[in-house]
């Protein structure tokens, strides 16, 4: 699967994600995971100090940390994938990481990793009934860990940009897809159908 083949790695999500409220659950708890993990990562030590011209200019609770990397590195990799989405997707995400420093920086780390905790432990148990209950497929991540992590978050953007303005990244990107999907669906039930034989 190349990197950065947007309609393989959609469609790979899309045979894990078509039940509609299974991609309602996602579309509701990817986005908190990304945020409580940005808290987290907040009290990670930072990695350089920018120049004091610099700081004087950006807030201090900005700390350019793990987090503030996993931002840039997510961020650029949206854009890769696909200019337009990705850069509202980059934006979202950054403005991610400086609300969830903010709400780091506010509530300390003492009270900080215990929402974190219950917010993941929410968050995740979510996604497992939407895969267990509704879709009735296992989740991604257990055949692909950097769907999970990396790409949920563009990908529930996407969606949503598909299903309320109909955006494309081209032309016949949604029927390329929905072929794709269908017949990933279609080989994963034969699989399982074997298995019952």
């Amino acid at each position: 699967m190349g990197l950065l083949d947007l309609e393989k790695h959609f469609a790979f999500y899309g045979s894990y994600h078509s039940n509609p409220i299974n991609i309602i659950i996602h579309i509701i708890f990817v986005w908190p995971i990304l945020f409580t993990t940005l808290i987290l990562l907040y009290f990670t030590p930072p990695i350089f100090s920018p120049s004091q011209t610099l700081l004087n200019l950006i807030p201090h609770v900005l700390i350019f940390n793990i987090g503030f990397f996993f931002t840039v590195f997510y961020s650029l990799f949206y854009v890769a994938l696909d200019f337009k989405a990705g850069s509202f997707v980059a934006v979202l995400t950054f403005l991610c990481w400086v609300s969830s420093s903010f709400v780091a920086d506010s509530i300390g780390f003492e009270l900080a990793w215990k929402i974190v905790l219950a917010a993941q432990l929410f968050c995740w148990t979510g996604q497992f009934i939407g895969h267990g209950v509704f879709e009735k497929r296992a989740p991604a991540l257990l055949d692909n860990l950097a769907q999970a992590f990396l790409m949920a978050p563009f990908f529930v953007v996407l969606e949503i940009l598909q299903t309320t303005i109909g955006y494309e990244p081209y032309p016949g990107f949604e029927a390329n897809v929905k072929a794709r999907i269908d017949a990933n669906i279609k080989e994963w039930k034969d699989k399982q159908q074997k298995k019952i034989s």
